[in-house]
């Protein structure tokens, strides 16, 4: 496996989002350095986050009231500098594939131009009465192809 190498921010498409984010002592091992399933938690937030402010969907709305699950199916990530306790960092999210009850996105981190950590996920939508998958709900698949458009970052 190829380890990829850091992206500066300024690289990413000017169109992609920018969800702010903050590293905060209970994200920190005792050295003050967040670690690894912190962030995780942090790059959910962030794509919470996107959903409302980039996508103008309702998250919450999603998974409550219309019982649609977007759960990480697959997750990795490459760490490329410690993050550190009162960090600010900017999330920014890229879909790289839409497919029938699936998506894909990848998720930078980065404190000014420095990429922290790059995330690779897989959200399978799910019906969350039954636990089986179910097609991407028709505006959920707008907005993302929407986004993904703007920023051109869809893989063949």
């Amino acid at each position: 496996m190829t380890r990829p190498a850091p992206i500066p921010a300024a690289l990413l498409p000017a169109a992609s989002a920018r969800i702010p984010g903050r590293i905060r002592f209970s994200d920190c091992d005792p050295a003050g350095i967040a670690f690894f399933g912190a962030w995780f938690t942090l790059a959910n937030a962030a794509i919470e986050d996107f959903f409302e402010l980039t996508l103008q969907l309702d998250f919450h709305h999603i998974h409550g009231p219309r019982r649609t699950g977007t759960g990480f199916v697959h997750a990795e990530a490459d760490w490329f500098a410690p993050g550190r306790m009162g960090d600010h960092v900017v999330f920014t999210p890229l879909v790289t594939r839409i497919g029938g009850a699936s998506y894909a996105t990848t998720l930078h981190a980065h404190k000014g131009e420095t990429e922290l950590v790059r995330f690779r996920f897989v959200n399978a939508t799910t019906d969350l009465d039954t636990a089986r998958p179910k097609p991407i709900p028709e505006d959920l698949r707008a907005a993302l192809a929407r986004y993904a458009a703007a920023c051109e970052s869809l893989t063949p």
